[in-house]
């Protein structure tokens, strides 16, 4: 079984705010002028990410399906003068590099995931088998317009961020931990943040023969 101690998690549920009102609420999180330059999922899951102060000896993991939509939807809305300036923000792992980059600060490890519908197993099996002492693992979607109607962004916006370890300590939220299991199943992205929000308790098969176990205190 793999398993460690949640030390702490942060959650963004933007449901039916608009990105403008996301923008305003946010801006606060970061450095004067910095936020024209990011994009709404930047600044959803670097609000969350940053709470949590990543360092050099960290180890982060990221997990979105879609990623940074509207800058894809903008990006090919431009041609056929494409935006170079569009293309380096659509691009998947944009929102944790909007954060560090901004912080000037270096990761040992990043490992960013994307795509399925086994992507929250993906990327908390990664999350739970990386050797660093502490490991962050963030996600979020940001909701589209036109590739919506082809069923190819997200419904929903949302964001989160929490720190893992191996040992216990005072103040742990709680423990999640993956096992082997023969049963078949399949848990989305954005039911597992629903589960990280609301902070509900699941044991249930997250992928096939995969079962997610999660306890809060």
């Amino acid at each position: 079984m793999l398993e460690r101690h949640i030390q702490l998690l942060f959650t963004d549920d933007a449901a039916g705010e608009a990105p403008a009102a996301t923008r305003e609420r946010l801006k606060g999180l970061f450095p004067a002028g910095a936020t024209r330059r990011m994009t709404t999922l930047g600044m959803l899951v670097g609000g969350a990410l940053g709470r949590l102060d990543p360092g050099e000896e960290d180890a982060i993991v990221y997990a979105s399906g879609y990623a940074e939509t509207c800058a894809l939807e903008s990006f090919l809305d431009s041609f056929p003068t494409p935006s170079p300036t569009l293309f380096q923000t659509s691009i998947h792992p944009s929102a944790v590099q909007q954060l560090m980059i901004g912080r000037q600060r270096p990761v040992r490890e990043f490992l960013p995931h994307s795509g399925g519908a086994l992507l929250a197993f993906h990327g908390l099996r990664a999350a739970l088998l990386t050797p660093a002492a502490r490991t962050l693992l963030c996600g979020g979607e940001e909701r589209g317009t036109w590739l919506l109607d082809h069923g190819l962004a997200s419904p929903r916006t949302f964001a989160f961020a929490m720190a893992l370890a191996d040992n216990p300590a005072s103040g742990d939220a709680g423990t999640i931990a993956l096992s082997a299991d023969p049963g078949l199943g399949e848990l989305g992205i954005a039911e597992f943040f629903d589960l990280l929000h609301r902070r509900t308790t699941f044991d249930g098969m997250v992928a096939p023969g995969w079962r997610l176990r999660l306890r809060w205190r």
